[in-house]
This record gives structure tokens, sequence and C-alpha cells, in this order.
């Protein structure tokens, strides 16, 4: 049985969808190469979990590092998780694994496209007990609300 939410993840499910745009994007690339001269740069977190880069890569690159799939790229290959792609450092090949959530930026300039993702998608459940604690102990004001009608112009 599904769990019960008890509220939508609007932002979760954004993210989602639009990672199913990279993949999407991402597969074209692998069934038939780049079409014309659409190229893609892809921004990801070096130390998320399944990540799979050389040790050197990892030393050079220990949070973040961005790849670009152009001309010299080889065996591209897209599933629902990740994907992996070879491609050549210092002459020498290397497969690296890259996972969907570990992406925080994907672009095509050719295209003028490119999307932002979060870079920390959900929060474990202790860090929100910790923030909801943190939050009920703390002794700030009590938040404002604003009418949106404030903002209105006029007519």
């Amino acid at each position: 049985m599904a769990e019960f939410l008890s509220e939508i993840d609007y932002d979760g499910l954004i993210n989602k969808n639009l990672l199913g745009v990279v993949k999407d994007a991402l597969k074209i690339a692998s069934d038939q190469g780049l079409p014309g001269d659409n190229h893609f740069y892809i921004t990801f977190k070096t130390n998320a979990v399944g990540v799979q880069l050389p040790r050197m890569l990892q030393i050079q690159y220990p949070e973040n590092m961005t790849i670009v799939l152009q001309h010299q790229f080889s065996n591209l290959s897209v599933d629902d998780e990740k994907f992996s792609v070879e491609l050549v450092f210092g002459g020498v090949p290397y497969t690296l694994v890259i996972p969907f959530d570990s992406v925080t930026y994907f672009a095509d300039p050719y295209a003028k496209f490119g999307l932002s993702f979060e870079a920390v998608k959900h929060a474990s459940k202790l860090e929100d007990m910790d923030i909801k604690q943190t939050a009920q102990h703390s002794k700030a004001a009590p938040a404002e609300v604003i009418s949106i009608d404030s903002f209105r112009k006029n007519k």
C-alpha cells in the first residue's frame, strides 16, 4: 500500500519531471548521437551517493564537476536512475557513472536551454526534526503575514 501523504511536495514533483527532460535528452544522444550542434553541459555533485569517478577526479573535484558532452565522448548509457559515459582525461579514457539525483545543472547552449536543480533533494527525517526543534526553541518573533493586495497596482 502506498504511503499516505500529509502534503504534496510540488518542488519534488517539478524536479522529478525536469530530470525527465534531462534523461530524455541523454537517451536521444545515446541512441543517435547529438543532433546538429547540440551539446550538453552537466554539473553534478561528485561526493553524492552512487557517483563513480576515477580517484584523480575525485581529488581534483571534491564537491562539483562539470562535464561537456559534445564531440569526444563514447559509450553513453542511460537508465532510470543514472547515466554513464566514457570521457578522456589526460589521454586516458574513463567511465563516469552519474546518478540523476546528483545533477545540479544541465544545459544545451546551442538550444539556449538550461535547468538548475536543488543540490540537496530531501533532508533526512532527523535533520527535519532538528530544524523543527530549533525553530520551536528560538525566541524569534512570529512570522508576519502580508497581504498580496499591497503589491497589486491600482487601476
